[in-house]
């Protein structure tokens, strides 16, 4: 049984804690950036560029943190994010089809190759939060302008020019208030591989985009996404992942009958929904709930809740062991 130790951290503006989480989890980064070689991966100036012309209003904030990791090549390349080298991952996502907007998720991924890491951050003057992936980006967040945003894999082995979905939801979250400024940046921004990206709004409109790099985006007004697009294209992932079986099960919940919320979100710890299938790389690491309206997050596993709140975001520490015994520590 794998342990491993989740963090919440707190910094308004970039600064020394993420310069220190940044020094920890590098090498590992790295090693992972650079699995295919650097000649694979993208120059600085073309990573910088790509930002520059797909998502302006972070360019700033990019420099800011490239000057705070070190400024070294490699690692300025890597926070790019631009055409980095291929990840799977599972996931199932669905909103509450009650009155208030609420957006549950599982993430499915390999335990040893996640950040585990919660991030409080008000860069740009905007309060985001959200659970990390390559220490700026996110794989599922909530903004204090009531949007909340996640992520499933597409289902698909096309590799394309493109961002990784990390720092399009970080993108998102740091520029987008509504779902339908959301939809507009979508629809124009490229991604490396096939994603399903659903966004929540405070007055709960919703949308899923269905990303590629190689059809462009398609935007849906799906409630629920798995591990396929409009059709199964992986047929051998699809099967491992039960991405079929988990859709169907979701849209019966959203569809038949209205579950009151704490029982529509306890379906995403027990299966089909949860996952065990942590020797494949696709057991659930965490269920995320996000009510976009309260400003406030949760992260779950069987038999424990850890909350979150804009007006009252506390760092904290919990020890996980997988699959689910969870022990608390002080902050």
């Amino acid at each position: 049984m794998t342990e491993t130790l989740w963090r919440a951290i707190s910094e308004p503006e970039p600064g020394p804690k993420w310069a220190s989480l940044f020094g920890e989890y590098w090498p590992d980064y790295r090693r992972w950036w650079l699995r295919e070689g650097e000649s694979a991966r993208p120059t600085y100036a073309e990573g910088r560029r790509a930002i520059e012309k797909h998502m302006p209003e972070i360019l700033p904030l990019y420099d800011e943190l490239c000057e705070l990791s070190g400024g070294g090549d490699h690692a300025s390349r890597f926070l790019s994010f631009y055409c980095p080298p291929a990840y799977l991952s599972g996931c199932s996502q669905a909103i509450w089809p009650g009155k208030e907007p609420v957006l549950v998720r599982n993430y499915d991924y390999n335990p040893k190759s996640f950040d585990n890491l919660i991030l409080h951050t008000n860069w740009m003057g905007r309060r985001v939060m959200g659970v990390s992936d390559g220490l700026w980006g996110l794989v599922d967040g909530v903004n204090d302008a009531g949007l909340a945003v996640s992520l499933t894999f597409g289902g698909r082995q096309i590799v394309g020019e493109g961002f990784g979905i990390p720092l399009i939801i970080r993108y998102l979250l740091q520029t987008c208030g509504t779902t339908d400024q959301a939809r507009e940046k979508l629809e124009r921004l490229p991604t490396h591989m096939s994603y399903n990206i659903t966004v929540l709004d405070k007055e709960r409109n919703y949308l899923t985009a269905l990303m590629s790099p190689d059809k462009g985006t398609i935007i849906t007004h799906a409630a629920v996404a798995t591990n396929h697009q409009d059709s199964v294209d992986w047929v051998q992932h699809a099967r491992l992942t039960a991405t079929v079986e988990r859709e169907r099960f979701l849209l019966q919940r959203i569809t038949l009958h209205v579950d009151p919320e704490e029982k529509f979100i306890k379906a995403f710890l027990k299966p089909p929904l949860y996952s065990t299938a942590y020797t494949h790389g696709f057991g659930t690491l965490y269920t995320a709930v996000y009510r976009p309206q309260k400003g406030q997050m949760e992260i779950r596993w069987p038999g424990t809740v850890w909350a979150f709140e804009f007006d009252n975001f506390q760092q904290s520490y919990r020890k996980v062991h997988v699959p689910g015994e969870i022990s608390n520590l002080s902050a």
